[in-house]
């Protein structure tokens, strides 16, 4: 099984993302988790990564698409893989599904977990004063899940053309989001 998580911030992916590599027994890669063990690793892409973050710019798509092949060649992603904070616009997601074909792991689904935005800002507001974090107010919330919904929207229609987009709605407890996941995927399971 390999999937795609869509989702914004605070739609839930994370705690979902680890549900499903408990449920389906596959690693969760997150892009910033792998960026940060590479960098740490002292790799050569982690090297390289590490030059560009300290120049404070963002790293190349071609540097996190050969971590990203890296990984997935690694013998616990042979059973699939969660994909997780990856792909985050249309160029990144054609590249991956390049890559994907190329070693011969096409991709299963991308599942978007859909919340209404007042929930998402209700949430992150939540979490940021648990952490005691001010810079999670309401407006900046608003205007990053609008810059999220803007870079992303191509993504998920990337998706949909490809037959590989389910959504599935986000709201509801741990469980009945999970659940929902689950019957959006059993095809694709009792197949593969």
């Amino acid at each position: 099984m390999r999937l795609v998580l869509l989702g914004a911030p605070g739609s839930g992916k994370g705690t979902q993302a680890a549900r499903l590599k408990e449920h389906l027994q596959v690693p969760h890669i997150s892009t910033g988790d792998l960026l940060r063990a590479e960098v740490a690793a002292g790799s050569p892409l982690g090297l390289a990564a590490k030059e560009v973050m300290a120049r404070g710019e963002l790293v190349s798509d071609e540097i996190l698409l050969g971590m990203l092949e890296d990984r997935f060649s690694r013998p616990d992603t042979a059973g699939g893989f969660i994909l997780d904070g990856y792909p985050r616009n249309l160029a990144q997601a054609d590249a991956l599904g390049r890559l994907l074909a190329r070693i011969g792991q096409p991709m299963d689904y991308a599942v978007q977990l859909e919340v209404p935005t007042e929930l998402l800002v209700e949430r992150i507001a939540g979490r940021a004063r648990a952490e005691g974090r001010a810079d999670d107010n309401p407006e900046s919330v608003r205007k990053r899940l609008q810059v999220y919904t803007e870079q992303t929207a191509p993504v998920i229609e990337y998706y949909r053309q490809q037959g590989q987009l389910t959504v599935v709605d986000g709201v509801g407890t741990l469980d009945e989001v999970f659940t929902r996941i689950l019957e959006a995927i059993a095809p694709v399971r009792e197949v593969g």
